[in-house]
C-alpha cells in the first residue's frame, strides 16, 4: 500500500463537513481545488496510480474514486441549499397570493390582418403577389395611367411632391410619393408578357387631412388580370366571389357605372351593409349599401403605354382601402382609431 497517498485521502476526507458551510464563491473555489482537472488534489492522487505495484493500483483507484464520488454529491447537495436561500431571500416580502402581473401579447395590426386575408384570397386565384417603390415619377404615377396632363391629382395640393427636379428620360418627371398602388400595376405589364395576374397591396400618399375617413398615409390594394379574352364577366365574377368569401356567402353585391382614367368602362363596387345588413343606417347613409372598391377594364391607352397589344389583350383592374374594409367588418366608425395606437381599441378588434 502507498500510506502517502491514503493519507491524502483522509486529509480530503475529513474536509468533507466543511463543505456544507461554504458561501457560494468558497464552493466554487473548494471545487476547484478538490477536483479541478488540471490541479484538484484527487486529480494529483489519480497521477500515483501508475507509480503504486500492480497488486495495489485496483485498491487505490477504488479508494479515489469513492472520494470523488463522496465529494461530488456534497458539492452538488450544498448548491442546491444556497439556490434554495437565494430563492427565499429573493421572495422576502412578496405576496405569493396576489395575482400575477398581464404580459402584453403582440399581434398583428387588424389592417395588417385584413391585407393577409384579402391576398391570400386572390392567392386563391391566381394572383400573385406585387409590389414597387413608394417614390415614383409622374409618368409611372400618372402619364402611363391616362392621367391628362391638367388633372387635379397631378396638382402638389392633393400630391407629395419630394423632388421638383424632373427626371430625365421618357419614363420620368417630378419624384412624388404614390398616391396609389398602380404604377405597380405599369411595371408588372413592362416587366412580363400577359398573361398577368397580380395582387398589389402597398403604401398611398396623398395631401389629405386626418379625418375620420381619409388619412394621409394609407394601405391600398390592387389588382390586374390582362390576357386573351377577358372581359366584365370576369371582373364581375372574380369580385363577387372576393366578396363573399370575404364578408360571407350570403354578401350581396352591386356594380354602379364610375369613371377612371386608367379604366374603361369603370364602376364602384358595393357590398350590402354590413352594420344593419341592407336595412338602412347612420353608417351607409340609410342606402343599405358600402362602397368598397372602385374596378373597370384596362384602358386601352394604358396597355398601349406598356406596349402591349390591345387588339389582341384585354384585362381589368380593381383598387380597394383595406383601413375602410377593416371599418366596415368591425363597425368601426373613425379611421383614426385604426391609427391612434390604443392597444385596448386595437385589443377589442382581435
Amino acid at each position: 500500500m502507498n500510506p502517502t497517498g491514503y493519507a491524502q485521502l483522509d486529509e480530503l476526507l475529513a474536509r468533507l463537513a466543511g463543505i456544507a458551510s461554504l458561501d457560494e464563491s468558497a464552493l466554487e473555489a473548494e471545487h476547484t481545488a478538490i477536483l479541478g482537472r488540471k490541479a484538484g488534489a484527487l486529480t494529483e492522487a489519480s497521477k500515483q496510480i501508475p507509480t503504486l505495484p500492480p497488486e495495489e493500483r485496483r485498491g487505490f483507484g477504488a479508494a479515489v474514486n469513492q472520494v470523488k464520488a463522496a465529494f461530488e454529491q456534497a458539492f452538488t447537495a450544498r448548491r442546491a441549499e444556497l439556490a434554495e436561500e437565494s430563492r427565499r431571500r429573493a421572495l422576502a416580502g412578496v405576496d405569493l397570493t396576489m395575482p400575477a402581473r398581464h404580459r402584453w401579447i403582440g399581434s398583428a395590426h387588424p389592417v395588417t390582418t385584413v391585407i393577409d386575408e384579402i391576398t391570400e384570397i386572390f392567392r386563391g386565384l391566381g394572383f400573385v403577389v406585387a409590389v414597387g417603390p413608394e417614390v415614383e415619377t409622374e409618368w409611372y404615377n400618372f402619364h402611363a395611367l391616362n392621367f391628362p396632363a391638367n388633372h387635379p391629382a397631378m396638382d402638389m395640393h392633393d400630391t407629395l411632391y419630394v423632388d421638383a427636379t424632373p427626371v430625365p428620360g421618357d419614363r420620368g418627371g417630378r419624384q412624388l410619393l404614390r398616391t396609389h398602388t398602380s404604377p405597380v400595376q405599369i411595371r408588372e405589364l413592362l416587366t412580363h408578357e400577359p398573361p398577368v395576374r397580380a395582387i398589389i397591396p402597398g403604401m398611398s400618399y396623398r395631401n389629405d387631412p386626418f379625418d375620420p375617413s381619409h388619412a394621409p398615409a394609407f394601405h391600398q390594394i390592387e389588382g390586374l388580370a390582362v390576357d386573351e379574352g377577358i372581359s366584365f364577366v370576369d371582373l364581375k365574377a372574380t369580385l363577387v366571389h372576393f366578396a363573399r368569401r370575404f364578408f360571407g356567402e350570403t354578401t350581396r353585391t352591386r356594380f354602379r357605372p364610375s369613371y377612371f382614367p386608367f379604366t374603361e368602362p369603370s364602376a364602384e363596387m358595393d357590398v350590402e351593409c354590413q352594420l344593419c345588413h341592407g336595412s338602412g343606417c347612420p353608417a351607409c347613409k340609410g342606402t343599405g349599401w358600402m362602397e368598397i372598391l372602385g374596378c373597370g377594364m384596362v384602358h386601352p391607352a394604358v396597355l398601349a403605354n406598356c406596349d402591349v397589344d390591345a387588339e389582341r389583350y384585354t384585362g381589368f383592374a380593381f383598387g380597394m382601402g383595406p383601413a375602410r374594409i377593416t371599418m366596415l367588418r368591425y363597425g368601426v366608425t373613425d379611421i383614426r382609431y385604426m391609427y391612434e395606437g390604443d392597444m385596448r381599441f386595437l385589443g377589442s378588434l382581435r
